[in-house]
């Protein structure tokens, strides 16, 4: 009976998508306030519907209802209750409910925290997103419906995927559409102010806050994903540059080219066109990642369908709402003109040599993504685009990025002086100029990429300090100290954000320049070298999971005849699937990892063993928290809270009689 209220609960959600996306704007078009009002609570019903339906589909994964196919395919009665939960959107339908239980999501907040929006600005925007749900509603239902029956259930469940029973990937998902999804507000606010006919600074500073919101999301699914990758599947890295790994960075690149963009529109009414550009491909990259995953046409681990029919029905619903999009965003094209000017040397020129960076990284990604398809379709060939294409195609993009950060940060607004900024900076460069000749004197071999990466991370993170001091204006150092407190949160988050990208970058370099690896077989009590320290294999032993069976093998780290950790690597297999997976064991340190796998049993005896020695690997996650954290710090500004108050525009008609 709850899965039929669930199935009810998504059929009403599309009427009422349906009213929602279409009776506001012909209320907006017509002056009609009643019409117009009709958009709030259609968004709020929508997102109670979505709601109960993805509850429905829930308690179904919680009670091991098997009459339904999802549940039969996905999941087991033995699973562990937080991998019963997460099945739900551990597979295409599951996954796509909770997709659109974030979009309705988004819609009701903009419904219930929107009332100091322009009346027309505010139908509209709710309108488009009720649109997009129309459209990801009817797919859902007509290609892909969670809530099919079995004539026959089955005694048990087929299991869910063994590499999706990990808490990284039950929280990994959630975060990421969330991240996704937000940017639908972005394109709502471009598409509803290209209907309007006016992108003013008011109008930048009610889309920040939910590009910004969007942003932080999608950092940390993108940060939580890496992670899980790096201790889960055993392969000892962190980013593999996949196709789907590529989706979810692709939009994470052009919403932070967005969110600089939409500052020059809103200080100096300048780049309008270009930022409506980029909210419009924020999105439009969103759903090609959802095209790349559920259509099956690029090879992925990620992958959750491979099912043309409903390929073409993602791409049909990209080519409506980027073309339809891109039509309007030509056809007002002459509302578009910037009024602000400033000089070559500016913030704002900064910040357009920023998000041409960012885009072009983001179409470097795009095209190493894209290719493999291109030539398989043009001219039959099969081509795999890899790491040595990414590395080189897309580090000097981030590396000019870093250098250009601190400078840009730092630069005034209109017109500024290039030489008193580089001063101020001065004792910045010289600090990583010389930890940069440090590292490069004191390393072992002469790979530059080491060096490189400390200077250009200190000189970022330093650069944000700097940045912090010189908004406490001027006198005495221990005054400005005192000052700093009291500075706004959005500048606390800005540095913050900052200094978290440097300290990626750091960490980037060191795991890839300075990472020991180690690939023997090794027999019982045998100890071997890794890097400074010595592993003795002790003993492995068999052993039985919840749903699954385990071969674990006993580590001892040892360094200078002291034990440093014992580490405990597995190798399961899940009896239901037959499919193995590798638990790497490892050993977490402010300045490295020691990261051990146990593999297969040799014919010869002993065990094929994998180790790593990984120095600065938490610090890539800690960087990109604290991206996450300033995004977060920057959101609890009151000037964003109040951002729809920067000017309240007057309703453009009465009240229709």
């Amino acid at each position: 009976m709850i899965t039929e209220l669930g199935h009810f609960a998504l059929a009403l959600a599309l009427a009422v998508a349906l009213v929602q996306g279409s009776l506001p704007l012909i209320g907006a078009a017509r002056g009609d306030r009643r019409l117009m009002a009709l958009a709030a609570p259609a968004a709020t019903a929508q997102f109670v519907l979505i709601a109960a339906a993805f509850a429905a589909l829930t308690w179904a994964f919680v009670t091991s209802d098997f009459s339904l196919a999802l549940v039969a395919g996905n999941s087991h009665t033995l699973k562990p209750m937080l991998y019963k939960v997460s099945g739900v959107w551990g597979n295409h339908e599951g996954s796509l409910l909770l997709w659109l239980l974030a979009l309705s999501g988004f819609g009701a907040c903009a419904a219930w925290f929107g009332g100091n929006l322009p009346e027309s600005l505010r139908a509209r925007v709710l309108a488009v997103q009720g649109l997009i749900g129309m459209a990801f509603l009817a797919f859902l239902l007509f290609t892909s419906n969670p809530f099919l029956r079995m004539a026959v259930p089955p005694l048990n469940g087929a299991d869910l995927n063994p590499l999706l029973q990990d808490p990284g990937l039950a929280f990994h998902p959630p975060f990421l559409y969330l991240g996704y999804v937000g940017l639908s507000m972005s394109f709502s606010f471009a598409v509803a102010a290209l209907i309007e006919g006016r992108i003013d600074a008011a109008w930048a500073r009610w889309v920040r806050p939910w590009t910004l919101a969007a942003w932080v999301f999608l950092t940390i699914g993108i940060a939580l994903g890496s992670w899980w990758a790096y201790y889960e599947l055993g392969w000892g890295g962190f980013w593999f540059w996949d196709p789907v790994e590529n989706a979810s960075f692709m939009p994470w690149l052009i919403a932070a080219a967005l969110l600089h963009s939409a500052i020059v529109v809103e200080k100096r009414e300048s780049l309008k066109a270009w930022t409506i550009l980029l909210a419009i491909l924020a999105f439009g990259f969103s759903l090609i990642g959802t095209f790349i995953v559920r259509s099956g046409v690029i090879t992925s681990v990620h992958a959750f369908a491979n099912d043309p029919e409903r390929g073409v029905f993602i791409l049909l619903i990209l080519g409506v709402f980027m073309g339809g999009a891109l039509t309007l965003f030509a056809a007002r094209a002459g509302a578009l003109e910037a009024k602000g000017v400033f000089a070559m040397v500016s913030r704002e020129s900064a910040l357009v040599l920023n998000n041409l960076l960012l885009a072009v990284a983001a179409f470097v990604v795009f095209i190493g993504t894209i290719w493999p398809l291109v030539a398989e379709m043009l001219w039959g060939r099969v081509l795999s685009v890899g790491e040595p294409f990414f590395n080189a195609a897309f580090t000097p993009f981030m590396v000019a990025l870093a250098v250009l950060l601190p400078v840009g940060a730092l630069m005034p607004w209109k017109r500024g002086d290039l030489g008193g900024v580089l001063r101020r900076l001065m004792p910045v460069a010289v600090l990583a100029l010389a930890l940069g000749a440090l590292v490069w004197a004191v390393q072992t071999g002469r790979s530059a990429l080491g060096p490189i990466g400390a200077a250009l991370g200190l000189w970022v993170v330093f650069g944000a300090g700097v940045d912090l001091l010189t908004r406490a204006g001027r006198g005495p150092l221990a005054a400005r100290l005192g000052r700093i407190g009291r500075l706004p949160r959005a500048d606390w988050g800005r540095v913050t954000a900052h200094a978290g990208l440097g300290v990626t970058i750091f960490a980037v370099a060191a795991i890839n320049a300075w990472m020991i690896e180690d690939i023997r077989v090794a027999r019982l009590g045998e100890t071997f070298p890794l890097g400074p320290y010595q592993v003795t294999l002790k003993a492995v032993h068999e052993e039985e999971g919840p749903n699954y069976t385990t071969t674990m093998a006993e580590m001892v780290v040892s360094r200078g005849g002291r034990t440093v950790a014992t580490l405990f690597p597995e190798k399961r297999v899940y009896p239901v699937q037959a499919m193995p997976t590798t638990e790497a064991a490892i050993s977490n340190g402010f300045f490295n990892d020691i990261y051990l796998v146990i593999g297969d049993a040799q014919e010869g005896g002993g065990y094929a063993v994998r180790g790593y020695v990984k120095p600065f690997a938490n610090w890539i996650w800690g960087g990109a928290l604290l991206m996450a954290l300033g995004g977060f710090l920057s959101l609890t500004d009151r000037r964003y809270r109040l951002a729809a108050g920067a000017r309240r525009a007057v309703p453009a008609a009465h009240p229709a009689e």
